[in-house]
């Protein structure tokens, strides 16, 4: 899909037959991030969440921190960003991809890969706290560069974002679980046409009220709430959902592709850029798995869970013009290359990242992670009672003996 969108940018024949409004294609990826958000939140699981709450938190702040701290010290050094811009390359670079996460994950769920251990629940809440914070901090760092406010007043504006989001997302979630009562014709379609609605009003909205973090969040906890309502009616919800993710799926990869130009690409930035991102990238397993070291893991889970929080793509196609488009409208030749400079290693972490770790999620998850069905269930239960026979056999064998001997 990253190579079809390519191709409608960058082939000359091609790109003269197709013209991508930018307005419509960012409107398409904003429904795109909305419907893969309201999967998430039809998937988690509430048992496995409320063990792996800490560790949630952990996977959630540590990586993303750490990256981004290391990606703003390489680019100062290596490419010349001043500190600001630094960490605002580095917290766009830090932001993991939930569309890349969450429906690998789902699949994974789906077969029964790592659910015992609520591995897929675990990733997919994490993602989205992380992209929280990410784009928090890209928000911050971004409001110093421009001194668009004070950097208290963007600090708050961003633990406003997170609790605001939280709040909505909780009121919208139990209006969800009684309207549209049982009791009404279609309630499966209701229900479908009632939370993609309010996703994509939730994502919308925040964009244009100013808090643009908070609108995946509020999904992601409204989701969550009205499928812990809904009990086991959610299935067909969550199939409905998935329909829709298939035709937006497409779009939103191909329309990330289409944001690259190639032939805008500075060498020399193309290289440093993925110097920068490799140690990223190398930093960011690391405090993975130490902040998973102690949590119940095994040595093979670990290592699933450190390569699942190596995809970008989403965040990054996002946020990672909005630098490059205020530098433009400031008229400042310098930040207009600091902006290029961000948007290019950007560019470059979807293409390196993303179908790598989509890949490497795919290929690793049934090697590493231990395989929990109701099949596996049912086999051991019918082991016990072949079992219990066996048991019994051998004081009636022994009572039959004697029988046969007074005969």
């Amino acid at each position: 899909m990253l190579l079809a969108g390519l191709v409608l940018r960058n082939v000359p024949y091609v790109t003269e037959a197709v013209h991508i409004e930018q307005a419509w294609s960012a409107a398409l990826r904003n429904v795109a991030l909305a419907i893969i958000l309201t999967r998430a939140g039809l998937g988690l699981d509430p048992s496995a969440l409320r063990r792996l709450k800490g560790v949630c938190v952990r996977l959630a702040v540590g990586p993303c921190t750490v990256e981004a701290s290391t990606v703003a010290v390489m680019s100062h050094f290596l490419m010349g960003l001043p500190w600001i811009w630094g960490f605002i390359l580095g917290f766009v670079l830090s932001a993991v991809s939930p569309a890349v996460v969450v429906p690998s994950m789902l699949l994974l769920q789906k077969d029964g890969y790592g659910v015992e251990k609520g591995i897929p629940t675990l990733l997919m809440a994490a993602g989205s706290f992380d992209d929280i914070l990410a784009i928090t901090g890209f928000t911050t760092c971004l409001g110093v560069a421009f001194a668009s406010g004070s950097s208290w007043y963007n600090l708050g504006r961003g633990v406003l974002e997170v609790g605001g989001g939280t709040i909505i997302g909780i009121i919208l979630g139990f209006f969800l679980r009684f309207f549209p009562s049982r009791d009404q014709e279609d309630v499966v379609l209701r229900r479908s046409v009632m939370l993609l609605g309010l996703s994509v009003f939730a994502v919308f909205g925040s964009r244009v009220a100013g808090f643009p973090g908070a609108g995946g969040l509020c999904t992601l906890v409204m989701a969550f709430l009205a499928a812990l309502g809904w009990g086991a009616e959610k299935a067909p919800v969550a199939a409905v959902v998935g329909r829709f993710w298939d035709i937006f799926q497409p779009l939103l990869f191909g329309l990330i592709g289409a944001e690259i130009t190639a032939s805008t690409l500075d060498p020399n930035t193309v290289g440093l850029g993925l110097v920068c991102i490799g140690v990223g990238l190398l930093v960011r397993v690391l405090v993975t798995l130490s902040v998973v070291l102690f949590s119940g893991f095994t040595l093979r889970e670990k290592l699933f869970i450190a390569l699942a929080w190596i995809p970008k793509a989403t965040v990054q196609a996002a946020i990672g013009s909005t630098a490059l488009d205020m530098a433009r409208v400031s008229g400042d030749e310098v930040l207009v290359k600091y902006g290029l400079d961000v948007l290019t290693v950007a560019v470059l972490a979807i293409l390196t990242t993303a179908p790598i770790g989509a890949l490497g999620i795919g290929l690793a998850g049934p090697r590493l992670l231990t395989r929990h069905t109701e099949d596996t269930n049912a086999d051991r239960k019918e082991g016990t009672e072949e079992d219990a026979p066996e048991s019994v056999s051998g004081p009636v064998s022994k009572g039959v003996e004697p029988c046969e001997s007074k005969m």
